[in-house]
């Protein structure tokens, strides 16, 4: 008998706790639960208390995830060198505290663009920059706004570790805000580009569903597994993507 396939979410609740669900995996794709992390409010709240706490006691405040999925990317990027040079432009989408940027400009990258559609969290993101003396570009800018988006430009490296997941939480039409999203990512994405995208709510299966319409699986970055009830699964799900063909 064939092991049934197991999805493994994690709804992150609070800054500082992640809560494991798991449920049978079908074909068709269920929107999340709303939840207040896909608003903008919410963000503008926590990295209000964010800048207060880098001002007062030098501290960046949390890498989304954990700092091993950045790591992990990270590491992945400088593996591709006969496809990415250091000089090549690379946009972080949901940019946050910007602190993947910041781990970029350490190995060398040079071309480093953070956006993301909360004033506090850019100012934050400008704040650490700054401090480390690094040449970071950030920008306020809404991914489901189409003239924010084409004012952009094109990226060989558009990178995601959780912003998709927001978008998917959002109480108002999350589905219509996923598929303009995806739409935003294809826009600002150059042909030969690589779209980096980790999720922790969405395994590999149904993110290839969602994007394969615009994008092909390029390559699956390994994560960390665990076993439960018999099933394999994955915390958090780092998939690579690149545009289909127009040939």
């Amino acid at each position: 008998m064939k092991r049934p396939e197991i999805r493994f979410g994690t709804i992150k609740v609070s800054r500082f706790k992640v809560v494991i669900s798991c449920y049978k995996m079908t074909d068709q794709i269920e929107e999340l639960e709303s939840s207040e992390l896909g608003t903008k409010d919410y963000w503008e709240a926590s990295y209000e208390t964010e800048i207060r706490n880098y001002r007062d006691h030098g501290d960046v405040g949390e890498v989304w995830f954990d700092e091993d999925s950045q790591l992990r990317i990270i590491r992945w990027i400088e593996r591709q060198e006969d496809r990415v040079q250091q000089d090549d432009s690379i946009i972080d989408l949901g940019c946050g505290n910007g602190m993947m940027l910041i781990e970029l400009a350490r190995e060398g990258y040079s071309n480093l663009t953070g956006v993301d559609y909360s004033p506090k969290a850019i100012e934050l993101a400008e704040s650490i920059a700054k401090d480390q003396e690094l040449d970071i570009s950030y920008k306020v800018v809404d991914l489901l706004n189409e003239s924010d988006v084409t004012a952009l430009g094109k990226f060989k490296i558009v990178h995601d570790k959780g912003t998709y997941d927001a978008v998917s939480l959002h109480p108002d039409n999350a589905k219509q805000m996923r598929e303009t999203y995806i739409k935003s990512v294809a826009q600002i994405l150059q042909d030969d580009g690589l779209f980096v995208l980790t999720s922790c709510n969405w395994t590999q299966k149904e993110l290839v569903n969602s994007f394969g319409e615009v994008f092909d699986l390029h390559v699956v970055i390994p994560t960390p597994s665990f076993k439960f009830g018999g099933a394999v699964g994955n915390v958090v799900t780092s998939v690579v993507f690149v545009k289909k063909s127009t040939k």
